[in-house]
């Protein structure tokens, strides 16, 4: 099964195709928000709530172990994560669609990985599935590669930060991409993400920046990605034989 794990202003997928049935799961890490079974192109596709309903939680309180171990347990293999993002390059607009290809984590106070008790080292040379990624390039009008840097939050970052990440190469700046890109990894299940531009991160642009103006952008983007969506789930392969799915092989000590 592919799923889909929606990002702020995503809702709109439970409006826009057939709930098939609905789900609860409870994992050792805790329950997870309640998952969609959609229908798109005749494809069953897990969708869950990031923030869970109503975008109750914030990005630092997320349960992301409870999330992929969900979506492991119904049987996906696949997922496709959407994610909001401010921009640190005046090339890369709001409204825009990017596609990132690596990460680096600035994160400080989250439980990042499902092997507390035993020592397991995955490869993340390459974080995001690659196979995932070309069928993404190829659905929509994308921006096709950036370095997405994760910051803790809840609050936004300063400018000095903002300079710092664009010096080191960063292209995008949001809250959720890590670490659920490294645990779904860990869980040997393909990842890539679709990160929506909803603003300038914080010095790019010469106006402060304010929740409003965010909610108010993914608004406006929820078209795009619908769309992207709908024709990467038509395109990707459901029995694709990734790296991804053997990735412990050589992790294991």
């Amino acid at each position: 099964m592919i799923g889909i794990i929606g990002g702020t202003g995503t809702s709109s997928l439970k409006d826009t195709y057939p709930i098939i049935r609905e789900e609860t799961v409870n994992t050792e890490y805790g329950t997870a928000p309640t998952i969609s079974i959609l229908d798109i192109d005749n494809k069953e596709v897990a969708y869950i709530p990031r923030h869970s309903e109503g975008h109750s939680v914030p990005p630092h309180k997320i349960n992301y172990r409870a999330n992929i171990q969900a979506l492991k347990n119904i049987g996906v293999r696949q997922i496709y994560a959407t994610n909001s993002v401010g921009s640190l390059d005046t090339n890369i607009q709001p409204g825009s669609l990017l596609i990132p290809d690596n990460f680096i984590d600035f994160t400080q106070n989250r439980i990042s990985t499902f092997y507390d008790e035993e020592v397991v080292h995955i490869d993340c040379t390459e974080p995001y599935c690659q196979s995932l990624r070309e069928t993404l390039l190829k659905s929509g009008e994308v921006h096709p590669y950036g370095i997405y840097i994760a910051t803790e939050g809840p609050r936004f970052e300063t400018g000095a930060e903002i300079q710092f990440y664009k010096l080191i190469g960063g292209k995008v700046v949001g809250m959720t991409g890590v670490p659920e890109v490294v645990l779904a990894k860990e869980r040997q299940m393909c990842y890539a993400s679709i990160c929506a531009v909803t603003n300038y991160a914080a010095s790019i642009s010469p106006n402060k920046l304010t929740i409003t103006e965010v909610v108010d952008a993914m608004k406006d983007c929820e078209e795009k990605l619908i769309q992207i969506i709908t024709k990467t789930i038509k395109n990707t392969n459901d029995n694709l034989n990734c790296e991804c799915q053997n990735i412990l092989d050589d992790a294991i000590i």
